[in-house]
Formats: structure tokens, C-alpha cells, sequence
């Protein structure tokens, strides 16, 4: 009798050991750092074949009269080759949080070696900032 007791005691033990024993508490968030990319940017590629095909050679920003935010993006394709983008604007207040502002995906088509210029208005005056964000066409 003493023996299965000292047995289901030590199973219990092992148990808790190995599966760690949460004891309450906040966590840290994990990776802030590292995918804040958006964050800081104002240009953003947002997979690998956007990046190897499409760059941003220059953007123009100004303010209407009406105070809403309107952005030029000049966007080049790398490529000699014909390639197909989708692209939209995330238009930020001034501590860099949306503003609920964002523009859908357009299809963007650019020719060989091509640069085309893409404009974003945003429809209200919060917009302080924003992130243009290109992703390959699917």
C-alpha cells in the first residue's frame, strides 16, 4: 500500500515538473522589436517577391486646405520583366496609430524597368502620418 502511494506521489511530482507549474502574472510581449517595420516606415514591402521586384524612389507628401493628408509614392519596378502589385496607403495620427483611414488594395501593373506615381488622399484631417504598403498581386 505504501509503495503504490509513494508512486502515484512521485507520477504526481514528475508531472508537475515536467509540464512546469504556471503561477499567475503578466507577460512581456514578445518580438516588439523586431516586426515593427510598419511602424517606423513609410514605404513597406510586404513579401519577399515585392521586395525583389518593386522600390520606392521617392515620396511627396502636402497638406490640402481642407487639412487632409494627401501622399505621392513613386514606385519602380526593378524588374525586366512586366509585373502586377497591389498597393494601399494606412494613413496614422501623430503618435503613428491609425486613424481608422486606410485605403483598399489597388492593382498597380508596371512595365519593364517602369515608374509609376500613385497618389493617397485620406478622407479626414487626423491623418498626420502613414504607411504605403505593396504586396505582390496574387
Amino acid at each position: 500500500m505504501n509503495r503504490i502511494v509513494l508512486l502515484i506521489t512521485g507520477a504526481i511530482f514528475i508531472a508537475v515538473v515536467f509540464t512546469g507549474c504556471h503561477m499567475g502574472g503578466a507577460y512581456a510581449p514578445k518580438n516588439t522589436e523586431k516586426y515593427a517595420l510598419e511602424n517606423e516606415s513609410k514605404f513597406v514591402l510586404l513579401d519577399k517577391g515585392a521586395q525583389r521586384s518593386v522600390t520606392c524612389s521617392g515620396l511627396q507628401e502636402r497638406v490640402l486646405p481642407d487639412g487632409r493628408l494627401e501622399v505621392t509614392a513613386n514606385v519602380r519596378n526593378r524588374e525586366n520583366r512586366r509585373i502586377e502589385v497591389q498597393i494601399n496607403c494606412v494613413f496614422k495620427d501623430a503618435q503613428g496609430f491609425p486613424t481608422g483611414d486606410e485605403t483598399p488594395f489597388s492593382t498597380l501593373i508596371l512595365t519593364e524597368n517602369a515608374q509609376e506615381g500613385v497618389k493617397f488622399v485620406s478622407m479626414n484631417d487626423k491623418a498626420r502620418g502613414y504607411t504605403i504598403r505593396v504586396r505582390q498581386a496574387r
